[in-house]
């Protein structure tokens, strides 16, 4: 057997222990003479006091450990910005913290979120504080059946004076977009926004335009009333990283709200505290945080379940119609990265996974009809495969 060192080095001979930097300090095994390799973590008062001698250490695997506490450092130094951030929302906004930290996780992440929920749940007044705090433009767009491509890209004009046409830009044209109801529009206006945002350009005309970055679209859909409108896809519905069910605030959390917003002039001002050029520091900070290989495969194998559920002995194959594409095994690391920074650690651990992947996972497995005369939901079924597949 080979020796375990932690994953910190310096010249040989090394002795390495526990980073004071994590909570959990992450360990290599050196097999006798053929290099290094990752394998897991191992809890922090396990190993306060051990001190191991490596008498080789490869160049890289030295250069890999330098890279991790610097990460660590750096975490720590952006943990204090992000932690503003919150606390800033959550100044105005009460209870729904799931939501605003999937918000700030998209955001990290440079991707887009679904909610399900139902009227009155603050999701509007959570993105417009949030838009204000991390000084970035927003436009809410209310989708209605009438609504045309060009009311939200945009459309070229006729000029009388010259006879020529002049490009009138959309209210996609921001960085923050609230989509209300994406569900009401047809077809054709939900395609427009999706190709926005998977291309984060739009063409109107024969001209193409960029799309501001940060670009950060946050859909909605009401579960309650379906008529009128136009379900999504499975294909359209997939582009969205997390798909986010919100409920209603508890009793407690309900009289805040009473006592804050009960009034004819209610201010809700927030102050900024992120910039556009911070949001792109931190998507680099979020794409630096390690992942180990054996949660890369942890990851694999829970998108392999959702397709091939016998292969990990569990008994739900005729409840999933689709399993998970290999878009949910990108958006699972992406998710997990930016969940560990938000947690401020600067690598992943197999809890980062299972507390984001029902939100990545949910509109992805697709239930069959019999699931449904089960009354089995994908969450039921997302569930149960979190808690059938080995964590490492």
């Amino acid at each position: 057997m080979g020796h375990f060192a932690p994953l910190v080095a310096a010249a040989t001979p090394v002795f390495a222990a526990c980073s004071p930097i994590f909570g959990m300090a992450h360990y290599l095994h050196i097999p006798d003479g053929s290099g290094t390799r990752p394998v897991g973590f191992q809890a922090q008062n396990q190993c306060k006091s051990i001190v191991t001698p490596v008498t080789t250490i490869k160049e890289e695997t030295c250069c890999m450990a330098v890279d991790v506490n610097q990460i660590g450092t750096r975490v720590e130094e952006e943990g204090v910005l992000l932690q503003q951030v919150r606390s800033e929302v959550r100044r105005i906004i009460v209870g729904q913290e799931k939501l605003i930290d999937r918000l700030l996780l998209a955001l990290l992440c440079n991707n887009h979120v679904l909610i399900e929920g139902v009227p009155g749940l603050a999701k509007t007044l959570s993105v417009t504080t949030l838009a204000k705090v991390i000084q970035c433009s927003f436009n809410r767009i209310q989708f209605t059946p009438d609504l045309l491509p060009a009311d939200v890209i945009g459309t070229l004009i006729y000029n009388p004076k010259d006879g020529g046409f002049v490009t009138k830009q959309g209210p996609i044209f921001a960085n923050v977009i609230l989509a209300d109801e994406i569900n009401r529009a047809p077809a054709k206006v939900q395609s427009a926004l999706l190709e926005a945002m998977q291309e984060q350009q739009v063409t109107i005309g024969d001209q193409s335009y960029k799309l501001a970055d940060p670009f950060f679209v946050l859909a909605t859909q009401n579960p309650v009333e379906q008529e009128g409108t136009y379900p999504l896809p499975e294909a359209q519905v997939d582009r969205f990283m997390l798909k986010l069910r919100i409920d209603y605030p508890t009793k407690a959390e309900e009289l805040q709200i009473l006592r804050a917003q009960a009034r004819s002039n209610v201010k809700n001002d927030a102050n900024p505290v992120l910039s556009p050029e911070d949001i792109t520091r931190l998507r680099a900070l979020a794409d630096d945080i390690y992942i180990d290989e054996k949660i890369e495969e942890y990851i694999v194998d829970l998108v392999e379940c959702t397709r091939n559920p016998d292969a990990y002995q569990l008994d739900i194959g005729d409840y999933i119609r689709y399993g998970a594409s290999p878009r949910a095994t990108i958006f699972l690391a992406m998710a997990a990265r930016g969940h560990a920074l938000l947690q401020g650690r600067g690598y992943v651990t197999p809890q980062d996974v299972k507390s984001i992947a029902p939100d990545v996972l949910r509109h992805r497995v697709v239930p069959t009809y019999e699931a449904e005369a089960d009354e089995k939901t994908s969450e039921d079924l997302v569930r149960q495969i979190l808690d059938s597949v080995d964590v490492p």
